[in-house]
């Protein structure tokens, strides 16, 4: 299994310039394409390319561009494209992050200032349970606190780009023409990316299979972990069979 972090996340270089950094989905997918190339120079094995949320098209992105490379696909919880279009089921959400863009960039690094405080605050959790971005039954504060950490540790305008990325990448064209087995991961409450979202994928690809999760939001992957990890298995038992690399 290979994990890898996107540009200025985890432990990838920090330093990045906001203004000319490409945070579009086709350079992820030339990222991880070169992630690939560095574990496989000779490009004689295949992968199953496993995405939550941005990366279902940063996946669907690197099958477009090489299919060959590509064994399987797992899409949870995230969409085919033009995100912001489908958040909240709400037609004014792309104008609303064109504004937050426009804003986050006229502030500077003054925004990250103002708002590292609140991410490592109480107020953190309390937004994202009241607006049901993540369900308090399945997942506690404690749980959450290191992706809120990690959030905090960003530059906060590379991360707005990433999301306005999201909507100007657009691989619902590609399902039609997928060649792979694909496991499709949606939950009930995911307020970000609609359900109907991966019906959709499912109905428009050829050999595309759908697990729901019930009562899950976005952060499913911490808040039923153990559900997802045994239909990933499965799907990759039963679909893929052994997979040079995960």
């Amino acid at each position: 299994m290979v994990l890898w972090d996107y540009r200025g996340h985890g432990r990838s270089q920090r330093t990045l310039d906001p203004h000319v950094t490409d945070m579009s989905i086709a350079r992820h997918a030339e990222d991880l394409a070169a992630v690939l190339q560095s574990i496989d120079p000779e490009e004689d094995e295949r992968a199953v390319v496993i995405g939550h949320s941005m990366g279902c098209q940063v996946a669907l992105e690197v099958y477009n561009r090489y299919p060959e490379r590509i064994d399987g696909l797992v899409l949870a919880l995230g969409t085919a494209g033009q995100a912001l279009h489908t958040f909240f089921d709400n037609s004014a959400s792309p104008l609303f992050f064109k504004a937050i863009h426009r804003l986050v960039f006229r502030l500077g690094p003054t925004f990250n200032e103002m708002v590292r405080p609140a991410l490592r605050s109480p107020l953190a959790w309390l937004v994202a349970s009241k607006l049901s971005l993540v369900d308090p039954l399945y997942a506690s504060r404690e749980d959450m606190t290191p992706y809120m950490e990690h959030l905090a540790t960003l530059d906060l305008r590379l991360f707005i780009e990433s999301v306005i990325q999201t909507d100007k990448h657009n691989a619902w064209p590609t399902l039609s023409t997928l060649d792979c087995p694909l496991l499709v991961i949606a939950a009930e409450n995911d307020k970000f990316t609609p359900m109907w979202c991966s019906r959709k994928i499912v109905e428009d690809s050829p050999q595309a299979e759908l697990l729901v999760l019930a009562d899950a939001s976005h952060a499913a992957l911490i808040e039923q972990p153990e559900t997802i990890n045994h239909r990933v298995e499965r799907f990759l038992r039963e679909r893929v069979g052994e997979p040079s690399r995960g």
